[in-house]
């Protein structure tokens, strides 16, 4: 069988990886483009050996970027989580460290002009229909890549590009709170009724205590991914708590037709603990909270752009099982102050701001920052 070749770029944007396309070099046909990327990516195969895939959530993800019509957008970003079991590519929402590295690719392919020291470039996320704007070091006409900016879960530092959320809220629903409710009450058949803070800013996420489901909060990937009887019902949560945000109407449904979004965060009171791939010591006075975060069915290794936003905001609003877990020890109260969220591999902080108003609940401030870098350019060869 003959190959066919498409130029691909592979970049690390906070501590996800992704392969990243320009449209233009993909078909227009959905049908077809998928197929072409689940070649490139190696899927579905569980190691992705005939292909770019790292065989895990976090390295498994597709940028689709090209220039936009969206008036007062630079670029169209389209996310896909792509699975290496079975031959589907989930665009129902967005990745927030891959989209940390939307800004230094734009500048780099020379789709927006590269302003020193720093250029700004508005990125219009297809799949939630929301603009990002990302601030994106630059020198020598590049986006910068050295830096002294370190983040957990990536060895090294680097240069600090800031990306603003704060115009996501109701990325995937329409509302920061989906059922106007600060906790709603989901029926487990391991747990029974436990509350679940319903929220969507970047993109939604279903949060529940820790102490609800038999857990410490600061438990190792590992630990919750070889409780089946724990990975069952956090995926009964998910998917119910899909349902009252009307993703779905069917939550058994959930892990096949929306397999990556709503998340699932797990909250407790912060704490001390070991971060599991280092064995750094992180004490409680670190961190504000500490959660454990769902995707794809696995425990996140680290913790999403995009959830990190949404644990911000939910943070910041009264009521909601996040805020109280940070109420617990104090925290929280002072004006202005970061929001650290503890995860498996560390800390990760982001200034947020919700307001409440008439109307309700309203973000005013979500800037999350991350580091981002090109690995590799190149071509990509595959046969369909």
């Amino acid at each position: 069988m003959k190959q066919s070749k498409i130029p691909v770029v592979i970049m690390r944007g906070g501590t996800s990886k992704g392969i990243f396309i320009k449209a233009e070099d993909l078909p227009e046909d959905p049908a077809l483009r998928d197929q072409i990327v689940l070649r490139v990516f190696g899927s579905p195969d569980v190691r992705q050996i005939d292909g770019l895939g790292g065989a895990d959530p976090l390295t498994s993800k597709l940028a689709i970027i090209g220039k936009s019509a969206v008036p007062g957008a630079d670029v169209d970003y389209t996310f896909g989580q792509v699975s290496y079991k079975a031959p589907t590519i989930d665009y129902s929402g967005n990745c927030g460290n891959i989209s940390s590295a939307v800004g230094p690719y734009a500048v780099d392919e020379g789709l927006v002009p590269a302003v020193e020291p720093v250029t700004t470039v508005r990125v219009y996320n297809t799949n939630t229909q929301k603009i990002l704007v990302e601030q994106v070091q630059v020198e020598d006409g590049r986006a910068k890549v050295d830096g002294d900016y370190a983040i957990a879960g990536v060895p090294g530092t680097g240069a600090e590009v800031v990306v603003d959320f704060s115009g996501t809220a109701g990325a995937a629903t329409g509302k920061l709170l989906p059922t106007g409710n600060v906790v709603d009450t989901i029926e487990t058949a391991a747990f029974g009724p436990i509350g679940a803070s319903l929220v969507d800013a970047a993109n939604p996420v279903v949060f529940v205590r820790a102490k609800d489901l038999g857990m410490t909060g600061i438990e190792t990937p590992a630990q919750i991914d070889e409780n089946k009887q724990l990975l069952d019902a956090l995926e009964e949560i998910r998917g119910k708590g899909a349902v009252l945000m009307g993703l779905t109407s069917d939550w058994e449904a959930a892990a096949r037709e929306i397999p990556a979004f709503p998340m699932v965060a797990v909250v407790a009171p912060a704490q001390g603990y070991k971060d599991f791939t280092t064995g750094k010591d992180i004490g409680e006075g670190d961190v504000d909270f500490v959660s454990r975060l769902m995707f794809m069915q696995v425990t996140h290794k680290t913790y999403a752009g995009t959830a990190t936003t949404c644990t911000g905001a939910a943070a910041r609003i009264e009521g909601t099982v996040v805020q109280e877990a940070m109420a617990a020890k104090g925290r929280g109260h002072e004006p202005g102050s970061l929001i650290r969220i503890g995860h498996p591999a560390g800390v990760i902080g982001l200034n947020v701001e919700a307001e409440k108003t008439a109307g309700g609940w309203a973000l005013v401030k979500a800037e999350v920052n991350r580091t981002a870098r090109r690995i590799m350019e190149g071509t990509c060869y595959y046969h369909v």
